[in-house]
């Protein structure tokens, strides 16, 4: 039985994970969009970033922008090995799901 990273499972942090991910290698996103993008609140995101950051999953930098304050959060190489094997472990608990399923419709089928 393949091991899920905990860190990543909870939905909220495997979309934000994912999200990143398909961010090119070295891009990083602001966090009002990040925010807008995933639908939480300030205070829910900032807490599953932290969760991510502590697991060294992404990076979180505060700058200014000129004197506004700005966050930008960054996935980090590890961050993307970490959904590369969690989707991994994840694709291997669910094979023998989706055999039995191809195989009950190609019965059918028959």
């Amino acid at each position: 039985m393949p091991d899920l990273d905990p860190v990543i499972h909870a939905p909220a942090r495997l979309r934000l994970v994912a999200a990143l991910a398909a961010l090119d290698d070295g891009d990083r996103i602001a966090f009002p969009r990040l925010q807008q993008l995933q639908g939480l609140t300030a205070g829910n995101l900032g807490a599953h970033l932290r969760k991510l950051e502590d697991a060294g999953y992404v990076t979180v930098e505060k700058t200014h922008r000129g004197r506004t304050p700005t966050t930008y959060v960054q996935l980090t190489r590890r961050g993307r090995q970490a959904l590369e094997d969690h989707t991994a472990a994840l694709r291997a608990l669910l094979e023998p799901v989706t055999a039995r399923a191809a195989a009950g419709r190609s019965e059918g089928a028959a």
